[in-house]
C-alpha cells in the first residue's frame, strides 16, 4: 500500500476507485465498505484509494475545542487498511481552512482533478464538504457532470452490523472490551514503551512492566484489571494489566502496569503491544500490600482461565 501525506504527493491514477472517511479503528462497518471497494476495483481493473483525514475532523471543528480519543493511531490505521487490501492511502491534513471547503470544491479539486476518481463507494450516511452538505443524493444527481459513478453501501447492510466508532469508544470508556472487540473484529490494542516505575510489584512477587503510551490521543480503557495478551518482538505472552491510580499505595497519577506471565526479560526502553481480552474487576483500595497480594493471586487464576483459549 502506498501512503501519501498530503494531496500534492498524490499522482493521479488511471482508474481510481475511491472511498473517504476517518476510518478510526477500521471496525467491521469500515471493513464492509473496504471489501466492496476492493471488489469494485478488481472488477474494473482499477486500484482502490482511501482518503482519510488527520487530525480527526471533530477535534478541529468541535465548538468545545476538545480532542477526540482515538481507537487507532495513524500507524495502526494504516496497518489495518493495508491488511484489508487497500492499494493507496491519501492522508489530507484537516484544518479549519479545509473544513470550509464546499462540497463542489471537494469533488472537483480533490476527487476529480487530483485523484481522477472513476467510481466512488460510500456508506449510506456518509457526508462531506462544508457543514457536511454533500451526500449520496447530490453525488448521484451530479455524477455525469463530474465524470464518475457513485455507489452507496445500503443502509440495511451497515445497520445489520450495528457498529460505529462512537459505540466502540463508549464501550472502552466503560471497560467493556468484549463488546469493543466484537465490533472491531479483533482485540483492541495499545502500544507503548516500558519505563521504570516504583517496582513495588517486585516486592509482592508480581513484577510489572510500566507502559508509557506512544500517542496522547489514543483511547485508554476504563480503570480496572484486565486479562491481556502481550506482544514482544513478535511473540505473545499472557498477562494481567491494571489501569488506574494505585490507591493502595496512594498513587497520584494514572499508570498502565502489566504483569507478564512466564517472562523474565529486562525490557526497559523497549516497545510492547497489549491486546485487551476481558476486564475482570474495577480498581480498588486494599488495606496494605499483603491484602493486595492475596487479591492479585486470585486475579491471576481468573486471568489464566480466561486466557486458556487465547494463547
Amino acid at each position: 500500500m502506498k501512503i501519501y501525506k498530503g494531496i500534492n504527493e498524490f499522482v493521479k491514477i488511471e482508474n481510481a476507485v475511491v472511498t473517504s472517511g476517518t476510518f478510526d479503528g477500521v471496525h467491521l462497518g469500515h471493513q464492509k465498505i473496504l471489501k466492496r471497494l476492493n471488489e469494485v476495483a478488481q472488477q474494473s481493473g482499477g486500484e482502490s484509494v482511501v482518503i482519510t483525514f488527520y487530525p480527526h475532523p471533530r477535534s478541529v471543528v468541535s465548538t468545545e475545542n476538545q480532542s477526540v480519543k482515538l481507537l487507532s493511531t495513524f500507524d495502526e490505521k494504516a496497518e489495518f487498511l493495508q491488511q484489508n487490501g487497500v492499494n493507496h492511502l491519501l492522508v489530507i491534513p484537516f484544518t479549519r481552512e479545509f473544513s470550509e471547503l464546499k462540497t463542489e470544491e471537494f469533488i472537483q479539486k480533490i476527487l476529480v482533478d487530483k485523484i481522477g476518481t472513476k467510481k466512488l463507494v460510500i456508506g449510506y450516511d456518509h457526508r462531506f464538504g462544508k457543514n457536511r452538505e454533500g451526500g449520496f443524493d447530490y453525488l448521484q444527481a451530479n455524477a455525469q457532470k463530474y465524470g464518475f459513478e457513485v455507489e452507496e453501501i445500503p443502509r440495511q447492510d451497515v445497520e445489520n452490523i450495528g457498529v460505529s466508532s462512537s459505540k466502540i469508544r463508549k464501550a472502552l470508556a466503560e471497560g467493556d472490551v468484549l463488546t469493543a472487540n466484537h465490533f472491531l473484529g479483533r482485540n483492541y490494542s495499545l502500544s507503548g514503551i516500558v519505563v521504570k516505575g516504583k517496582q513495588l510489584g517486585r516486592t509482592i512477587g508480581f513484577p510489572t512492566a510500566n507502559v508509557q503510551t506512544n500517542e496522547t490521543d489514543k483511547l485508554i480503557p476504563h480503570k480496572g484489571v484486565y486479562a491481556v495478551k502481550v506482544k514482544y518482538k513478535d511473540e505473545f505472552f499472557g498477562g494481567m494489566l491494571n489501569i488506574g491510580f494505585r490507591p493502595t499505595v496512594e498513587g497520584t497519577f494514572q499508570t498502565i502496569e502489566v504483569n507478564i506471565f512466564d517472562f523474565d526479560k529486562e525490557i526497559y526502553g523497549e516497545n510492547i503491544t497489549i491486546e485487551f481480552i476481558q476486564k475482570i474487576r474495577n480498581e480498588q483500595k486494599f488495606n496494605g500490600l499483603e491484602e493486595l497480594k492475596v487479591q492479585i493471586e486470585k486475579d491471576k487464576v481468573e486471568v489464566a482461565s480466561i486466557l486458556g483459549n487465547e494463547l
